[in-house]
């Protein structure tokens, strides 16, 4: 069965970082496209950033980047959300998803996501 398991989520203050994690199983991260994605409250989900498995390509949404980075070990199946200089509009419920090829479109799988609060 295919699951993704989100954690690293917590409450910080405005220029502090944190470091989310994605578990997974059922299938080969490598293989797959894989994506973070974050939903602030009251809006809809917004896309963050990805990992294109077939070119090892990355992309990152303008909000943030330069201040998160995204990395995956093959060997364990994990995905990794390091952001950094964190701002308040960063607050959001952060997912990590699965894409049914190797292109970021096309999700079919998500994490539960952890909650990302930024507060002075």
């Amino acid at each position: 069965e295919v699951q993704l398991v989100d954690s690293g989520g917590g409450l910080v203050q405005p220029g502090g970082s944190l470091r989310l994690s994605c578990a997974t199983s059922g299938f080969t991260v490598s293989t797959y496209a894989m994506s973070w994605v974050r939903q602030a409250p009251g809006k809809g989900p917004e896309w963050v950033s990805h990992f294109n498995s077939v070119d090892g390509s990355t992309g990152y949404a303008v909000s943030v980047k330069g201040r998160f980075s995204m990395s995956r070990d093959n060997a364990k199946n994990t995905l990794y959300l390091q952001m950094t200089h964190l701002k308040p509009e960063d607050t959001a419920v952060y997912y990590c998803a699965k894409a049914i090829g190797g292109h970021h479109h096309d999700l079919d799988y998500w994490g539960q996501g952890t909650q990302v609060t930024v507060s002075s």
